[in-house]
């Protein structure tokens, strides 16, 4: 029930146009997938989040176990009635939630113990009990349980977490009922380029579906994290899809599309909407600045979003200003948009040869500079 097929490469690069089947329709690649953690992409409806293009979106194990959890979602039908979404889902594991909620576990080789940050009880979650809540979520594509260790971290530490994720990961492998969903693993090593190539082939070893690289944007320099990311991709298999966690800049997307990565995810988009901030072909704009005030050009003459196409910036600058929701959806709409715009460009760049000459000066600090 699951393929990837590649469409195009490019030369002089690694970076690729793809199609991955599942269940619930196709993906595009390269691509962004916007995150709704609780079943949700905050501020904006399923029908608002068709509107930009969105083919993917992931929601989070760990979050949708502690409310509603995962008996109220099955008894709904799956995530995909649950949230009104009819194409593919991605859920994340609850791997995450062990580094960014470090202070609130216990890590040891069965899994992790959790306090529940709502009522302080506690909560086990193992790679099986991980693999059991996805499976009740009934996403298309789910994650591998795995142990993201923090930057900076000792070489013996990140040592000992690339070691229980390939235990969890064969763990995860055994609970997984296959059939329709996809099981992801998850390569991590940290900034430990022999690790890194470790975790790479273990995690390859299995002949899944599709593998992520994990671990970034954790607090590591930039350079750090491309480093990575050019080291690792030609050591996963060609066959399957490739992840990249938690990335959404212009700038690290197009990179990492230069060295075979074809699947992104990332809060930014939302997170910058929520806080007034638009994104304008890779730059940032605060909208609360009062040069916008009698600016009534659109957002973005080149966007087809509901806020460039409907809106005038010195709408959406009253909207920020009076604190009102509808600005904060807007921007947040017009955000993702431009993520999945922007990777739209880069797939038709590669189709027509020229993704080299449109996207290589990734060197300088903005991409504004393109004209797609």
């Amino acid at each position: 029930m699951f393929s990837y097929k590649i469409k195009a490469t490019c030369p002089n690069t690694h970076a690729r146009v793809g199609v991955f089947e599942t269940p619930h329709g196709s993906i595009s690649t390269p691509r962004f997938m916007p995150v709704g953690t609780l079943a949700t992409v905050k501020g904006l409806t399923a029908n608002q989040l068709r509107s930009t293009g969105a083919q993917m979106v992931l929601s989070n194990t760990y979050h949708l176990h502690l409310q509603p959890g995962e008996k109220v979602v099955a008894e709904c039908g799956g995530l995909h009635k649950f949230m009104g979404w009819s194409s593919p889902i991605l859920t994340d594991s609850g791997g995450f939630q062990v580094f960014s909620l470090a202070k609130l576990n216990r890590i040891d080789d069965q899994g992790v113990s959790f306090r529940n940050p709502r009522d302080g009880s506690q909560i086990e979650l193992t790679p099986e009990k991980s693999i059991e809540i996805q499976r009740a979520l009934g996403a298309d594509v789910v994650m591998a349980f795995d142990q993201c260790p923090p930057y900076p971290a000792s070489e013996n530490d990140v040592e000992l977490a690339c070691r229980r994720t390939h235990d969890w990961l064969e763990r995860c492998v055994a609970a997984h009922q296959g059939g329709d969903q996809a099981l992801f693993g998850i390569v991590q090593g940290g900034c430990f380029p022999h690790l890194r190539e470790q975790s790479a082939r273990a995690v390859s070893s299995f002949n899944l579906p599709g593998i992520a690289i994990g671990g970034v944007s954790v607090g590591e320099p930039v350079d750090a994290m491309h480093k990575i990311v050019r080291e690792v991709t030609p050591l996963l298999p060609e066959s399957s899809p490739r992840y990249l966690m938690g990335i959404g800049t212009f700038r690290e997307m197009a990179i990492a599309v230069a060295n075979g990565i074809d699947l992104f995810d990332c809060v930014l988009p939302t997170r910058l909407g929520r806080h007034g901030t638009a994104l304008i072909r890779g730059e940032r704009w605060n909208m609360r600045n009062s040069c916008f005030r009698n600016d009534h050009r659109p957002l973005d003459e080149t966007c087809i979003c509901e806020a460039c196409l409907s809106h005038t910036r010195s709408y959406l600058h009253h909207l920020i200003r009076s604190e009102e929701l509808l600005g904060l959806t807007l921007l947040s709409l017009h955000n993702v948009a431009q993520l999945i715009r922007f990777t739209n460009s880069m797939s038709q760049a590669i189709l027509d040869g020229c993704f080299s000459e449109d996207f290589a000066p990734w060197h300088r600090d903005s991409m504004a500079h393109h004209t797609w």
